[in-house]
């Protein structure tokens, strides 16, 4: 599988396949040396990828930013899609999923979008059914000891905008959104950002920008 992934993207001309390996400790390394955008993860057990993508997001400092992950999810089991998701993972496929699918997740995922495949949004529906509910931040102090820009900064990531399209958006450097972000996670005691947007949508800073 990863050799064939290997093939079918590296063939393309708006991507670069940096490496392979089954060595988890090695991604980490390639991802702290390499800096790639995206990170493809394919593993037989749940906890494990649950493992690698936080330990991707722990490991990114500025000017560093974590890599997107796009995993490879078996079916059947409808509480790892939410780990995963809860993690930081902005990718889920499962491991049937067409080379289509792939590449448009990989594309997706280099963009700061979510991509998630189509078996796997219904395992997300049948969880919530089940009675899932995502986790809850209480906004506390945390919020008023943010200054303007950075609730400014953590709103926009609450819309989904990439580290480059916050940039863009408030015209400053890339370097300078990724500073906020640092100091934005380290006030709030929040680490990666799929939490930084639940916090978000949960203090109101979402609403207030719009």
């Amino acid at each position: 599988m990863r050799e064939g992934l290997h093939t079918l993207l590296d063939a393309l001309p708006d991507i670069d396949v940096i490496a392979s390996t089954e060595s988890r400790m090695e991604t980490l390394q390639l991802a702290r040396t390499r800096s790639p955008d995206v990170v493809l993860i394919g593993v037989a057990e749940v906890a494990s990828a649950v493992r690698l993508v936080r330990s991707l997001g722990e490991d990114a400092r500025p000017p560093r930013t974590a890599p997107g992950s796009v995993v490879f999810h078996g079916r059947g089991d409808d509480q790892g899609v939410a780990e995963l998701l809860r993690a930081g993972t902005r990718g889920l496929l499962n491991r049937d999923a067409t080379s289509a699918e792939v590449i448009a997740a990989t594309r997706a995922v280099a963009r700061g979008r979510a991509s998630v495949g189509p078996d796997v949004v219904d395992s997300l529906v049948e969880w919530f059914r089940d009675g899932f509910t995502a986790p809850r931040f209480e906004p506390g102090p945390e919020v008023g000891s943010l200054t303007g820009r950075e609730r400014q900064v953590l709103s926009l990531v609450g819309q989904g905008l990439s580290v480059d399209d916050i940039a863009k958006d408030l015209y400053i450097g890339v370097s300078t959104v990724r500073t906020h972000l640092h100091r934005i996670r380290h006030k709030i005691g929040l680490g990666d950002r799929a939490q930084l947007v639940a916090f978000a949508y949960r203090t109101g800073l979402v609403r207030q920008a719009a």
